[in-house]
């Protein structure tokens, strides 16, 4: 490490040439002082000597020892050379962070600077308490103010910082739980309509030798195609900014009173279901968070048992929507197709359903069943 890294640092060039430029002041102006004493040839060169070496501690220790030079710099005031003692009591209230250490330099400074011991008559005590003040407790008013100052600034830039990579760090968590709302949206949506074609067109290569049921699957497909590409431009306009397709359908969200249509698909693409709803009034996003778990557990229940038969049910008890999905285990039929008609799965659909869940402070319960079924049991306060 360089000389000039350990004794100042973080010091630029500018504030160096500042430190330089303070001690040969006061070297200087110390030299004129001993002059004024004329304390004779010996004691001239000797004060010189003490002149310079403060001005050198002033060098070097200001900022990192100030009490140094400040006890070199009242002894020198005792004698009549005050200038160190105006510099140094500046440099002590500036960098010493104690106060005792402060009143206590201070103190001693200002005893140095009025040399009580020279005073005769009222007048000169009068000049010594102004001495005193000029030479230490002004300097030090105003090391005090720009230390505080400093350590103002300080903290504001700081706190400024703090707020900014706050900032930075709620904006990058808003774009996390965006994008894990999209793609918890478009995996119930259109991870549904496209499990429905697979299963579609498991059932057709099934039912090969049965052109009218080839017939009637194939337009299945098509629908489920169609309505998947349109819930998937829906969320795409949705998504653009600036940019919004016009064509793309911006309908409202789905909720209870589109299960029987839900329902209804999964009949269609060979499922069998069952639905309990009584009629039942709640808000958009309890009845959109029920119709998200209805549709990833029919999902579920085609992807992993086909041909199981699933029962969906629907109550409202008190302040609580109970939702209830359970499916049998697979047949036999289905055993031998599963490998047609299933599709891959990534295993976050019952994770971003129990999220779902629980923003709304609800609970979600899934596991299998003895009979080697599976059961998805939500319950959401209304």
């Amino acid at each position: 490490m360089r000389l000039r890294d350990r004794l100042w640092p973080g010091l630029g060039a500018r504030g160096l040439w500042l430190e330089v430029h303070v001690a040969g002041t006061c070297s200087a102006v110390a030299a004129f002082e001993v002059a004024a004493l004329n304390p004779g040839p010996l004691g001239s060169l000797l004060l010189i000597l003490c002149g310079v070496v403060l001005g050198l501690l002033l060098l070097a220790l200001r900022r990192r020892a100030p009490l140094v030079p400040f006890v070199l710099g009242a002894t020198m005031a005792a004698i009549g050379i005050a200038t160190g003692l105006l510099i140094s009591a500046y440099a002590v209230a500036r960098y010493v962070a104690s106060w005792r250490t402060r009143a206590g330099a201070g103190a001693l400074g200002a005893l140095a600077a009025a040399r009580p011991w020279e005073v005769d008559s009222a007048n000169e005590a009068v000049g010594a308490v102004g001495t005193a003040a000029l030479l230490v407790l002004l300097p030090g008013a105003l090391g005090i103010w720009q230390r505080t100052r400093a350590q103002l600034l300080a903290a504001l830039r700081e706190r400024a910082e703090k707020a900014e990579a706050e900032r930075e760090l709620l904006a990058r968590d808003a774009v996390l739980t965006e994008r894990t709302r999209i793609a918890r949206e478009m995996h119930d949506a259109v991870g549904h309509r496209v499990s429905l074609m697979v299963l579609q067109a498991g059932a057709i290569e099934m039912a090969a030798q049965d052109p009218d049921r080839v017939g009637q699957l194939a337009g299945q497909v098509q629908t489920a195609g169609r309505r998947a590409l349109d819930e998937l431009r829906q969320m795409v306009g949705v998504l653009r900014a600036g940019d919004v397709d016009e064509e793309a359908p911006l309908g409202p969200q789905p909720g209870l009173e589109d299960l029987p249509r839900l329902v209804a698909q999964a009949r269609e693409a060979g499922m069998a279901v069952e639905l309990t709803l009584p009629a039942t009034d709640v808000g958009p996003l309890v009845g959109r968070a029920a119709y998200r778990i209805v549709q990833e557990s029919l999902t579920n229940a085609g992807r992993h048992a086909p041909g199981a038969a699933v029962h969906v049910t629907v109550e409202r008890t008190g302040s609580e929507l109970a939702v209830r999905v359970v499916n049998g285990p697979p047949h036999e039929h289905g055993r031998t197709s599963r490998d047609h008609g299933r599709t891959p799965g990534g295993g976050f659909g019952l994770v971003g359903l129990g999220e779902r869940v629980r923003t709304l402070g609800g609970r979600l319960t899934a596991g299998p069943r003895l009979d080697g079924g599976f059961c998805v049991e939500a319950v959401l306060p209304t």
